[in-house]
């Protein structure tokens, strides 16, 4: 029952250390880790496994399977370790490792920063400047509207990887199976292009990180819907947007909370874009049934805030129900 108890209150307790203080920056971070890993790794792969497509598909595969594996071993060890010598101990590793796995505070910190650079004494570079520290494509051309739509689109479709899915995997293995899906979204994130350099080589850590985050992404979706009733924004146009836009996106997962947001929101969401001075097609997703305004990405903030308290309580109630039932 104790191990019960202080893993429970370790889960909660770190999303309020995340509530108050965002990513603990000051201390190690285990994501900067494994992405140290995963570079060193790489490069040992690539000199290890022939530079043809096969081969560079097998070397990305031997990635896909030691980097969660490791962080699962090293992370799980550490915490049973930390029981034995004391479960306070074990309490104070838990929660710091839940709280370096969730990124609400850290999302709507960005999003607001975006915001406050919108306001009309500031200048659109800044505005440019402060959505491409938390977006992937290019930024220098966005007008005020594409800068809006990209914090939109970022809050709702990281809420799937920073908030629900470390939930989820928390809820089943403690923060050490959170940690082991944060090792397979920074390995896709790191090498999970479809450009030359990664189409091979990158190919078996993205599809791993598109299981990994299947769940979580459907999950994520209807609980944004949830929120948006809560929060009396447009439930119904929320389910009905998602239903139809869902798979609007190259990736199995993205669009399905960005469908969700799009449709509480009444806007148009995603659609063409540039990515390493590349121009993608992308479809868009929810209809245009007004201009997105700077408004929307408070909005955006606080359903992600409302959908991450019902993640929450969906995690700690999982939680307590599969340690009863491992541990009688």
């Amino acid at each position: 029952m104790l191990f019960i108890f202080l893993t429970g209150l370790s889960i909660l307790l770190g999303f309020l250390l995340d509530l108050l203080f965002a990513d603990p920056v000051k201390l190690p971070h285990p994501v900067v880790i494994i992405g140290k890993g995963i570079a060193f790794l790489e490069k040992s792969l690539r000199r290890a496994f022939p530079d043809t497509p096969a081969g560079r598909r097998g070397a990305g595969a031997v990635m896909a399977v030691l980097i969660p594996a490791t962080t699962l071993a090293v992370t799980g060890g550490m915490c049973i370790l930390a029981w034995i010598l004391h479960p306070l101990l074990y309490f104070a590793l838990h929660t710091l490792w839940c709280w370096q796995a969730i990124a609400v505070r850290g999302l709507e910190k960005e999003a607001k920063n975006v915001y406050r650079c919108l306001r009309p004494e500031c200048r659109i570079e800044e505005a440019r400047k402060a959505v491409g520290r938390i977006v992937g494509r290019d930024t220098a051309a966005l007008d005020e509207a594409g800068v809006i739509r990209a914090a939109v689109e970022t809050v709702a479709e990281n809420f799937s990887d920073g908030v629900v899915a470390p939930f989820f995997y928390m809820m089943i293995g403690g923060a050490p199976l959170a940690l082991t899906y944060k090792s397979i979204n920074t390995m896709d994130s790191m090498v999970g292009y479809k450009n030359e350099r990664y189409i091979d080589f990158g190919r078996w850590p993205a599809r791993l990180d598109d299981a990994a985050g299947f769940l979580p992404a459907r999950i994520g979706a209807l609980l944004w819907i949830l929120s948006a009733g809560l929060l009396r924004r447009r439930l119904r146009a929320s389910w009905r947007i998602w239903k139809r836009d869902r798979r609007n996106h190259a990736s199995p997962n993205a669009a399905q909370t960005e469908a969700a947001c799009a449709g509480a929101l009444g806007v148009q969401l995603a659609g063409p874009a540039w990515y390493f001075g590349e121009y993608y097609d992308k479809p868009t997703i929810g209809d245009p049934e007004r201009p997105i305004e700077a408004e929307d990405i408070l909005r955006t903030n606080r359903m992600m805030g409302a959908a991450s308290m019902m993640a929450l309580l969906l995690c700690l109630a999982g939680n307590t129900l599969i340690l009863h039932g491992i541990l009688g």
